[in-house]
């Protein structure tokens, strides 16, 4: 009941966290971290990346309780065009369920806006952008909606409450070192 009358009184926002520098999903997950610490239910869906390897950020959310599902298939030139349309699809769809079913005070949507940039194959007839359009405007009232990943559409940024944008100075990838466990993944 008191998380009832809590969301009664509660104005959700949509955040996203986007551009070209390491922090993003990072950004999102000390959200979740902080919404967690004041009582609230969060979920992170993870677009790209595959249930097949296992993430940092998960065990320890997984210790607050927070779920966190990876419902992609990995990096793009990884697998088939195919593939990853087949879980795009996928993906959308369950993001509109979890977004819609009011469960949730806290629902985040990780790296949905690469999804929505990839040019590399059809993304439009399986992650309409129109869709994730009304989904921002449809979601509950007491929702905190976070939508993370480089390139967001000016549409997305436009209907948004608040948009962050990470920036490269300086990353070690361009010294050739790859990612970091504990740091990366």
């Amino acid at each position: 009941m008191e998380q009832q009358d809590r969301r009664a009184n509660r104005k959700g926002y949509t955040l996203v966290y986007t551009g070209d520098g390491k922090g993003k999903t990072t950004a999102s997950i000390g959200l979740a971290v902080r919404a967690v610490g004041r009582g609230y239910r969060v979920i992170i869906l993870q677009f790209i990346k595959s249930p097949q390897r296992t993430y940092g950020e998960q065990i320890a959310l997984r210790k607050l309780g927070v779920e966190m599902r990876q419902l992609g298939v990995g990096f793009t030139w990884t697998k088939t065009p195919e593939e990853h349309r087949e879980a795009l699809q996928k993906a959308w769809a369950i993001a509109q369920e979890e977004v819609l079913n009011g469960d949730w005070d806290v629902v985040i949507l990780d790296e949905i806006n690469n999804a929505l940039a990839i040019e590399k194959f059809p993304i439009e007839d399986v992650l309409p952008l129109e869709e994730v359009l009304a989904l921002i405007e449809q979601r509950p009232k007491h929702l905190h909606l976070v939508l993370t990943g480089r390139n967001a559409k000016q549409e997305i940024k436009d209907r948004a409450d608040l948009v962050s944008e990470v920036q490269v100075v300086k990353h070690y990838y361009n010294e050739g070192v790859p990612a970091v466990l504990g740091i990366e993944f």
